[in-house]
């Protein structure tokens, strides 16, 4: 019974010491990674909206559920929205960030640039872990194609595309391809449904 209790006390008194050094290392850490955090989504921003002199959030409200599955975005969420703004305060479109759940490798999470008449302005990538040199490529295959494309929802080929709202699929990452495709038509969905849709520049 002796030993038990001794046992148990040198348990206790490690993870208390263990608890200790986690919140020491939490406490010295959070600040600088929430200033990297921060850093990267401005640079998203500016990536998807160059033209743009700030960036101010909206409030996000999420959108009906029912409809958001019915839609198809079962596995898409949005995180975040920022105003994109010119020099003189007006607003030039959206920055959205969105997550979707279905890529391979696990979450992809990215940002969104849309104009006032819906076009896409841009897409930056923010966090990924697909399979290298397939799903990884969506940075250089996937990205370019949808800046300046204007459209209500894209579509993914694997034969060459031939309109507008057409993307050429990653060439044996069609799971990638469509998961990022339908993340930026979830972002385009809820600019249409949540943030009026163009009606602003009407």
């Amino acid at each position: 019974m002796k030993e038990m209790m001794k046992n148990t006390g040198i348990m206790l008194v490690i993870t208390l010491v263990a608890g200790l050094i986690l919140g020491f290392v939490y406490q010295i850490t959070k600040d600088p990674i929430a200033e990297q955090t921060a850093k990267k989504k401005q640079e998203a921003c500016q990536e998807v909206f160059q033209d743009a002199a700030s960036f101010e959030p909206v409030e996000v409200g999420q959108p009906d559920a029912a409809m958001w599955e019915a839609e198809g975005y079962g596995q898409e969420h949005i995180d975040e929205v920022m105003s994109a703004l010119d020099a003189s305060g007006s607003l030039l479109g959206y920055v959205i960030t969105v997550t979707t759940k279905e890529g391979y490798g696990g979450d992809i999470q990215f940002a969104v640039g849309v104009r006032l008449d819906g076009t896409v302005n841009g897409m930056s990538i923010l966090d990924i872990a697909e399979t290298a040199g397939l799903g990884m490529r969506a940075e250089d295959v996937l990205k370019p194609q949808f800046a300046g494309k204007q459209t209500d929802k894209f579509e993914y080929t694997k034969s060459g595309a031939t309109s507008e709202n057409q993307i050429d699929a990653i060439s044996g990452a069609t799971i990638t391809t469509n998961a990022v495709t339908n993340g930026v038509n979830a972002g385009l969905y809820y600019f249409q449904t949540e943030l009026g849709g163009g009606s602003e520049n009407e």
